[in-house]
């Protein structure tokens, strides 16, 4: 599947009826976005289409990505990444905005579940569902060699995709499993506001991990 097709695909896909309604039931309820165009639709994927690195998170924000329509944009979570992709040398820029000019250079963001879901958690069988797209999206990246789960969900599901055994891939910050053809799994604590404010996840934390990522993809 073409990327053109899969992203049209992925915007008609009405699986789940609970993240169907939730994504569109929010468009309005924040009163600094009120007035805004929503997406209020799955989010899909947004990078290099010849990334060796793949950063893999969760679910989109109900008003960051659901909102902007880019994975980690217009929320916390992609004020804190996308400095450090910048600092990283794997951005053009230190934000990211609706209809910029920004590049990522090898390196492709999304997540496990790719609409809005309640409280920031996705079902087993929301998840379930959305591995098809998963499937869809890591076959448009023959050129990744390393996986970079942002927290256990998304590592799990991960785990999953690669038909690996959760008991002896346990999740940690800093986790680092091989995978087969030299790839690798990497994880480390998401880039939420529950994290980074609290001093759970810092800069040089997450910064390390990135670092990391760059050397084992040989970039």
């Amino acid at each position: 599947m073409e990327r053109e097709a899969f992203v049209q695909s992925l915007a008609a896909c009405r699986l789940c009826p609970r993240l169907v309604a939730w994504r569109e039931e929010v468009v309005g309820r924040k009163r600094a976005f009120r007035g805004e165009p929503y997406w209020a639709r799955p989010v899909p994927g947004f990078g290099d289409p010849e990334a060796r690195i793949l950063l893999f998170g969760l679910a989109p924000g109900a008003h960051g990505s659901n909102r902007t329509g880019r994975p980690f944009t217009g929320d916390a979570s992609g004020a804190f990444l996308y400095p450090l992709l910048h600092e990283a040398g794997l951005s053009s820029k230190p934000e990211s905005r609706p209809g910029d000019d920004l590049r990522l250079y090898g390196v492709y963001l999304t997540a496990a579940v790719r609409c809005a879901p309640p409280e920031n958690r996705p079902t087993r069988e929301e998840l379930r569902a959305c591995s098809g797209w998963t499937e869809a999206e890591l076959g448009l990246l023959p050129e990744a060699r390393v996986y970079l789960a942002l927290g256990r969900v998304a590592l799990e599901a991960l785990l999953d995709r690669f038909g690996l055994k959760k008991a002896q891939h346990p999740f940690f910050h800093g986790a680092h499993y091989p995978l087969p053809e030299g790839r690798h799994l990497l994880a480390s604590y998401h880039v939420s506001r529950q994290n980074t404010q609290t001093g759970r996840l810092t800069r040089e934390m997450f910064l390390e991990v990135l670092m990391e990522a760059k050397r084992l993809a040989g970039l």
